[in-house]
């Protein structure tokens, strides 16, 4: 898994009938753009530093 600044984040629910997580990366920890992400989410607006598992999906930002 790759990843830029300001891709999107998408976590799936682990269990029927959770709701997905959706946030956007706001800092890398590796220049190549691996995996931990800093991510700020949508739904409250914080911050944490995400280890994405196979749950996980990067959505790459459209060029402007």
């Amino acid at each position: 898994m790759k990843a830029t600044v300001g891709d999107k984040l998408i976590v799936e629910g682990a269990h029927s009938g959770d709701p997905r997580k959706v946030g956007f990366i706001v800092e890398l920890h590796h220049q190549d753009g691996s995996p931990p992400y800093v991510v700020r989410w949508e739904d409250d607006q914080h911050e944490s530093l995400v280890f994405p598992g196979p749950d996980a999906r990067v959505v790459s930002k459209t060029p402007e």
